[in-house]
């Protein structure tokens, strides 16, 4: 009975929750729904506000791009309005140049017909000139056409000739004209003596007394003293005066102190000659540095490498044709810089390259070859720039120059050797270059007679007229310039004149 009960219970609690769940449940439900509803119309209310506002923007964008696309709009049918003008004013241009065009083009088909018309007439003139020809001199239309081509063509060469003179002439006076300026310039601002100091190779002797002491007993003396210099000392019949021989120009610049030293100081044996000249030794190769060091601080030429220094110093005690090689070196060195700045070249290398170019003199006694090829030498193993090396060798042309500053070098070294009281030239070279000069021109045939004239600076050739004309006579000279430029050495420049002269001579009866 109890279980029963129990079930029952059970089920009527059951029914009772379910009753109480499903009211709960419906009240609830009721509440969201509510709350669902209200924020529907609310997210609708949200919507339709943001639709009129997107409305109204939508009306104002598309209100501004109407308008700007009508301002385009405008602005362009502006401008094709323009180019419509300006193609149209193009048009009337291009209407009136095809007018004067066609103008022409009848002006220039009249000039034709003209021409044509003349044309015609200088043919049937120069056929009656040719009939004629042929009647008079019996020759026939090819030989007559043959003597006219020859006729023509000497006129030709005549007109060539006088055209090639002046055009030869003009180009000429102007080169002579900047050359003038720019070696004048370089010169004026050089101010160094005419006329440089040479080596001294004779020492003067206070009583011919001295003679016999410098020779000594038995020849004591003089024998020392040349195994201790290298140098011959000449006593002869000279008043007052030895002379002391040697190619080293150091050695007897040695010999010429220490022999000056001891016949001043009065005590000479072979014991006090070697001391004195040690003494002038050290002294004189003090000398070669320092005047090496000189000449690269005056020519503007720094780091130097020592043997260059040392040669250079050398230098001071080498002439050529009197002229002191050291100062022609610094000399030579400052043209090239003044030429080098004229003409816009490289300062430095022309600086270092004229400095050095002769640098082979000072040992050319010793070592066998041209100097510029040893001085060449030398500053390569020294480790001197390529283009320096080549300004150095090319100076006298035994390399080809490779650069313009080589020109200017051998320009400036000329410079300083020919111009006036720089350097003495013996009579017998003097004389074989003039007759080389002579023999150079009279080598070419044509040639009557040749003159070196001027010392040396001028070739006069006269030709026999009948067998160069004018234009061979312009050529002829052309060739003898540079036959003597490959075949001679020579000082500055030397003017080739060629004279063609034709006489006709008749005698009134």
């Amino acid at each position: 009975m109890e279980p029963v009960i129990t079930i029952v219970i059970a089920i009527v609690g059951l029914g009772i929750g379910f009753g109480i769940g499903y009211y709960y449940y419906r009240q609830v439900s009721g509440q969201t729904i509510k709350t669902a509803e209200t924020q529907a119309k609310e997210i609708v209310t949200q919507a339709e506000a943001r639709r009129k506002e997107l409305e109204v923007q939508s009306k104002e964008e598309a209100i501004r791009l109407r308008s700007e696309a009508e301002e385009e709009l405008s602005r362009k049918r502006q401008e094709l309005d323009r180019q419509e003008e300006r193609l149209h004013k193009r048009q009337e241009n291009l209407d009136g140049r095809y007018e004067n065009l066609e103008r022409k083009e009848r002006n220039l088909n009249k000039r034709q017909s003209h021409l044509d018309k003349r044309a015609n007439e200088v043919e049937q003139l120069n056929q009656q000139r040719l009939d004629e020809l042929e009647r008079v001199s019996s020759l026939t239309r090819d030989e007559a056409k043959d003597e006219l081509l020859k006729m023509v063509e000497q006129e030709a060469r005549q007109d060539m000739a006088r055209v090639l003179r002046q055009v030869e002439a003009d180009i000429k006076h102007e080169a002579d004209r900047k050359a003038r300026d720019i070696v004048s310039l370089a010169i004026q601002r050089i101010a160094t003596d005419q006329v440089s100091e040479t080596v001294v190779s004779s020492v003067s002797l206070p009583s011919d007394d001295m003679k016999g002491r410098i020779i000594g007993r038995q020849g004591r003396n003089i024998r020392a003293f040349e195994n201790a210099t290298g140098v011959d000392v000449i006593v002869d019949d000279t008043p007052e005066a030895i002379i002391l021989s040697s190619f080293d120009p150091v050695r007897r610049e040695v010999a010429r102190l220490a022999m000056s030293r001891l016949i001043t100081d009065g005590r000479i044996h072979p014991a006090r000659i070697e001391k004195l000249v040690n003494k002038a030794k050290d002294e004189v190769n003090q000398t070669i540095q320092e005047e090496g060091e000189r000449a690269g601080y005056e020519a503007g030429v720094h780091r130097l490498h020592p043997d260059v220094v040392k040669l250079l110093g050398r230098l001071k005690f080498r002439t050529s044709y009197g002229q002191n090689q050291h100062a022609h070196a610094i000399e030579a060195s400052r043209l090239a810089v003044i030429i080098a700045n004229e003409i816009g070249a490289n300062v430095e290398i022309c600086r270092e390259g004229a400095l050095l170019h002769d640098i082979g003199k000072a040992v050319d006694h010793e070592i066998e070859g041209p100097h510029a090829i040893i001085g060449a030498d030398i500053a390569k193993r020294c480790g001197v720039k390529p283009a320096v090396i080549n300004c150095i060798a090319a100076h006298h042309h035994e390399v080809e120059q490779e650069s313009l500053e080589a020109v200017i070098v051998e320009i400036a070294d000329a410079i300083s050797g020919a111009r006036p009281g720089a350097r003495r030239e013996s009579l017998e070279n003097y004389i074989k270059r003039i007759k080389a000069l002579e023999d150079v021109a009279t080598s070419f045939n044509g040639v009557e007679e040749a003159f070196a004239i001027q010392a040396g600076r001028e070739i006069r050739i006269i030709v026999r007229p009948e067998d160069v004309d004018d234009y061979a006579a312009i050529k002829m000279s052309k060739d003898v310039a540079r036959r003597v430029e490959e075949s001679l050495e020579y000082p500055g420049q030397i003017k080739v004149t060629v004279v063609r002269e034709t006489r006709a001579v008749d005698y009134a009866k």
